[in-house]
C-alpha cells in the first residue's frame, strides 16, 4: 500500500510538473514579430554555420505519405507518452537512477521555460521565408492550429526543442539501466525525434544543439551539487506537489480571464462597453 501511495505520488508530481510548464509557457506567448525576427536570425545563423537545410529534410520525406504521415504521428503520439513509459520503468526497477533523471528533466524544462521567456522564435513551418510547410496541417494529423486562436498552446516558444531534449534524457538513462549492446538503440529515439522535428517543419538543428547544450548543463548541475538536491528533497515532496497544483490553478484561472478583460484604452473611451466586456468574466464565477 505504501509502495502504491508513493508511485501515485510520483506521477502525480511529474504531471502536476508538466501542466505547469504548459500554463507557464502559455502564459508567456504571444511576441509573435519578435519571433519571426528571431527566426530569421537563426535561419541565416544556420547557414552562415553550413548546417544542413530544413528545407532539404523535408522535401526527401514530402514524396512519401506514409512516411510524411509516420512523422506527423511519431511527433504528436511518441514524445510524452514515451517519456512517462520511461519514467514508470524506471521507478519500478532502477529508483535512484528515476529520482536523477526526474531532476534532470525538471531543471531542463525550467530552463527551457526561461529560454522562452527571453528569446520567443517561430518554427520554421511559421515562417514564409523557409519555405517549409506545417506537414501535420497539410497531410496530417495536425497538434496545432492557427498560432492566432490556439488557445493550448504557445507555438512561439520553438528554442529549445524539449521533444529532442526529454527523449535524450530517457535514452541516457535507459541505456545507464541496462546491460549489453542492445541498450545502446535507445539512442534511436533522440535521433529519430531530431530528424522528426526538422521534418515536419517545428523546429531548427539549433532548438536541438540549445536543447542538448542545456541537457549537457543540467546534468553536470544535478551531479555536482548532490547535497543541495539530498537538503532541498523533503520539502519539496511534501510541499512541493501542493504549491504546483496552486500554480496550475493560478494559471487555469488567467488562462479563462483571457479576452474577457478589456484595455485601459478601451475602458476610458468607453466604460458602458468594457463593462459589458467583463460580463462573461463574472459569468465565470457564478
Amino acid at each position: 500500500m505504501g509502495r502504491l501511495r508513493a508511485a501515485t505520488g510520483e506521477v502525480l508530481l511529474v504531471a502536476v510538473l508538466f501542466l505547469a510548464y504548459k500554463g507557464a509557457r502559455f502564459l508567456v506567448a504571444g511576441h509573435a514579430a519578435e519571433a519571426t525576427a528571431n527566426a530569421t536570425t537563426i535561419w541565416h545563423l544556420e547557414r552562415l554555420l553550413r548546417l544542413p537545410s530544413e528545407l532539404a529534410v523535408q522535401h526527401a520525406v514530402a514524396g512519401q505519405h506514409a512516411l510524411v504521415v509516420a512523422a506527423n504521428c511519431y511527433y504528436a503520439y511518441v514524445h510524452f507518452p514515451a517519456t512517462a513509459a520511461a519514467l514508470i520503468w524506471l521507478y519500478v526497477r532502477r529508483r535512484a537512477l528515476y529520482l536523477r533523471t526526474r531532476r534532470i528533466l525538471a531543471g531542463l524544462t525550467a530552463a527551457a521555460l526561461a529560454l522562452h521567456v527571453w528569446f520567443p522564435l517561430a518554427p520554421p513551418r511559421l515562417v514564409a521565408s523557409t519555405g517549409l510547410v506545417d506537414t501535420g496541417a497539410v497531410y496530417g494529423p495536425a497538434v496545432y492550429g492557427p498560432p492566432d486562436t490556439d488557445a493550448l498552446s504557445n507555438q512561439y516558444a520553438a528554442m529549445p526543442s524539449l521533444h529532442v531534449g526529454w527523449a535524450l534524457a530517457v535514452a541516457v538513462a535507459l541505456v545507464a539501466a541496462g546491460r549489453g549492446r542492445l541498450r545502446w538503440l535507445w539512442l534511436a529515439h533522440p535521433a529519430t525525434t531530431l530528424a522528426v522535428v526538422v521534418a515536419t517543419g517545428n523546429h531548427y538543428w539549433l532548438d536541438a544543439a540549445v536543447a542538448v547544450t542545456l541537457l549537457a548543463a543540467v546534468s553536470a548541475v544535478a551531479s555536482r551539487f548532490r547535497w543541495l538536491v539530498a537538503l532541498a528533497g523533503p520539502p519539496i515532496r511534501r510541499y512541493g506537489p501542493r504549491a504546483l497544483a496552486m500554480a496550475v490553478a493560478a494559471v487555469a484561472v488567467v488562462v479563462s480571464l483571457r479576452g474577457h478583460v478589456p484595455d485601459a484604452a478601451d475602458v476610458v473611451a468607453d466604460p458602458a462597453a468594457s463593462r459589458s466586456c467583463l460580463r462573461p468574466a463574472c459569468d465565470l464565477w457564478i
